[in-house]
């Protein structure tokens, strides 16, 4: 079968419909599009009843398996963790539609890409790195996002269509990835460090001082609001941003430097998703959960959890 002409009537295949996921077929519906499919490794576990009640209020098709999912569509977005790049990749690229679009979502590090591009154009696809370079929820599907490979600038007008706002990068595989692996080392790096300092101010009592340096310092960032912010984002996805920078240090690497920051951010974010899955900042889901306007709440729930050294 052809790939219709139009965005609009394709059969559009969300791989991994966690947050992301969700936003977009809710945003590809109000665009128009009708046939949405979609698969989560946690379809068919104790923990699908509100991915699939998701589904069914905006008409979207659960399948059973990247494979499945890949035989009915025309563009395959992959939105999953960083470390599942590859795999997605080659579950899904033996079912792959021939002349198929794959645009891969993941942060992941530019080695990684340009293997999954491999794979998905050996299958008769056509791969198209995605480098999203901020946060989905306050933009949607309109989140600035950076497109790489051959096939970027003709993707890009058609993914216009659908609503996202695509700039082709490069046609070279893996500079839109390099871009936002390189700016994560700033922006996960700031989180990681924003909550190891205030927390660890919080424990000696000096937090109002150390934020009005700051304010000081850096008069244009508001950092109670900021530091509410990083606190909020790391508690909720923590376990996936450790993934992520995990690839942004895999990306160091490929440079030839030893990603010294990258892994000890890594190892932070991976350390409060640990607390969150254990409960300290309340059960996921309540109101109560990393909700707080002000990021003292959440550092004294940390130091409740934590043991200072003699």
């Amino acid at each position: 079968m052809s790939i219709p002409a139009n965005p609009l009537q394709w059969s559009i295949g969300l791989v991994g419909y966690g947050e992301v996921g969700r936003i977009l077929a809710e945003d590809l519906r109000a665009r128009g599009v009708e046939d949405i499919l979609a698969y989560d490794i946690k379809f068919g576990t104790a923990d699908d009843a509100p991915l699939l009640a998701h589904a069914a209020q905006y008409g979207v098709r659960p399948m059973t398996s990247h494979a499945f999912l890949a035989r009915a569509a025309d563009l395959v977005i992959s939105a999953v963790t960083a470390d599942q790049t590859l795999a997605v990749a080659v579950s899904s690229a033996p079912t792959l539609k021939p002349g198929a679009w794959f645009l891969d979502f993941n942060s992941a590090s530019p080695g990684a890409k340009i293997k999954a591009a491999g794979i998905v154009d050996a299958a008769g696809g056509r791969y198209v790195e995605g480098a999203v370079m901020t946060s989905i929820p306050p933009y949607r599907s309109r989140v600035p996002l950076l497109l790489g490979g051959a096939g970027a600038a003709e993707l890009a007008p058609l993914l216009k269509v659908l609503g996202f706002e695509g700039k082709v990068a490069s046609e070279k595989l893996g500079v839109a990835s390099a871009t936002k692996m390189c700016r994560s080392v700033m922006i996960k790096g700031l989180e990681a460090m924003v909550i190891e300092s205030f927390t660890a101010a919080r424990a000696y009592d000096v937090e109002d001082q150390v934020v009005a340096s700051l304010y000081e310092t850096f008069p244009g960032i508001d950092w109670e609001k900021q530091g509410a912010y990083f606190f909020q984002r790391v508690i909720e996805h923590g376990r996936r941003r450790s993934e992520e920078v995990r690839e942004v240090a895999a990306t160091v690497r490929e440079a030839g430097l030893v990603p010294w920051s990258a892994q000890g951010t890594a190892e932070r974010q991976a350390w409060v998703a640990d607390l969150a899955d254990a409960g300290v900042f309340g059960k996921r889901g309540s109101a109560g959960f990393a909700r707080s306007t002000d990021w003292r709440v959440e550092a004294d729930r940390i130091l409740a959890n934590v043991k200072p050294k003699d």
